[in-house]
């Protein structure tokens, strides 16, 4: 290009040793047009060029591996291979600035490759979160991880270049400090160490509802990442865990909740054992015209009200619409204690959503606490100091 550019400006009458600061401008700008000239034939021809190849194809992985970041981050690198081919045409063999500006032209280029690469990486992460295979594998943290690698590389050699040495002799002076870097790095391990292991073992999946009491969390997985893993709680806060916590620590993992569709209820009222009697006849005879003895085997003089109660709470259950009958329905007798004789009811609810849940919930203990009186029983509750004064505050 000197040849070139000296040609030119004897065409016009004027020396290089008349006017050897016009050469320096004229070669760089003709340089810099040239980069110029590049970008804009890879912006404004090149990639929308490849961008309508990408859209008319039916395949939506080209879209993600060719994306405009992609693009524009390979266009990145024509100026630098530019450069670096027409800098030796500037300077002469052997002038100062040369070695110069090309060590700075490739640790551009090295920077630029570094970019392409995480950028690519990013790619690789979102076509592998949309494969039905890979969307309940928390992969994040392992990109994270590989971009990592890629800075460290990138550092290395960009080291390298400024100190003219090989990157081996860098390499080794990193491995004599390992401890120090296993220490600052401690987090980032582990936390990799734990992904995986999370990972190969199925404990935790995007979107899966965790509970965690040491760390205050209980609500879904939003997140998983190298560092940390973010919860959003049920009152819309955001708690972040460490991932080796989750291995060194138990959590419970309602996940296997959501795939049986069932929620379990497993509630208890107490009851007054004073009002466990035998049936009388009258009952004995509403019971029996109502259904509520249907399959019990028992003489009329044994019939206990508990326990046509709870063949009754048992038939209700299972009849009831939104409790799960494909799951276990029973109604039970704890061990009695000095506040009464717990009855559980243990069901499961037709859906695992939180309200409907609650509602069902609701809806059946107001039921029990209705109907309890209708066969002789009562609920135990503490009395009160209206209940000592003889006043009837009913009304």
């Amino acid at each position: 290009m000197n040849e070139i550019v000296v040609k030119w400006l004897g065409g016009w009458g004027v020396t290089f040793n008349s006017f050897p600061w016009l050469y320096w401008v004229l070669a760089f700008t003709l340089m810099g047009l040239a980069v110029y000239l590049g970008m804009f034939i890879c912006r404004h021809i090149l990639i929308p060029l490849v961008r309508k190849l990408t859209t008319k194809t039916s395949t939506s992985w080209d879209d993600i591996i060719l994306s405009d970041t992609i693009l524009n981050d390979l266009s990145r690198l024509l100026p630098p291979i530019l450069i670096a081919f027409l800098l030796p045409m500037i300077f002469a063999e052997g002038h100062p600035l040369l070695e110069l500006l090309l060590r700075v032209d490739i640790i551009y280029l090295v920077v630029v490759v570094a970019k392409l690469v995480c950028s690519f990486l990013s790619s690789v992460y979102e076509l592998s979160s949309s494969q039905d295979r890979f969307k309940n594998h928390h992969l994040r943290g392992v990109y994270q991880m590989l971009k990592i690698l890629v800075v460290c590389v990138a550092l290395i050699v960009i080291v390298s270049i400024l100190i003219d040495k090989n990157p081996g002799y860098i390499l080794t002076a990193l491995g004599a400090s390992a401890a120090v870097l296993m220490l600052v790095f401690k987090d980032m391990i582990m936390g990799l160490v734990a992904g995986v292991q999370l990972s190969a073992n199925d404990m935790l999946r995007p979107g899966d509802w965790i509970s965690m009491p040491k760390y205050g969390a209980d609500g879904d997985v939003i997140e998983v990442t190298l560092s940390t893993v973010k919860v959003r709680n049920w009152d819309k806060t955001i708690t972040t865990i460490p991932p080796y916590a989750l291995v060194s620590d138990s959590f419970q993992n309602w996940r296997g909740m959501k795939e049986c569709g069932g929620r379990r209820v497993k509630r208890s009222v107490f009851l007054d054992m004073r009002s466990v009697t035998f049936c009388t006849k009258s009952q004995i005879k509403d019971f029996r015209e109502k259904g509520w003895l249907d399959g019990l085997d028992r003489e009329d003089h044994f019939v206990v009200n508990l326990h046509v109660f709870r063949n009754y709470m048992e038939d209700y259950l299972r009849h009831h619409p939104r409790v799960n009958r494909n799951l276990t329905v029973m109604v039970r007798q704890l061990q009695p204690t000095a506040q009464g004789l717990p009855l559980e009811l243990y069901f499961f609810s037709d859906g695992t959503d939180w309200v409907p849940y609650e509602h069902l919930q609701s809806e059946i203990f107001e039921h029990v606490l209705a109907i309890m009186p209708v066969f002789g029983l009562r609920v135990f509750q503490a009395p009160m100091g209206t209940d000592f004064s003889g006043k009837d505050y009913s009304a």
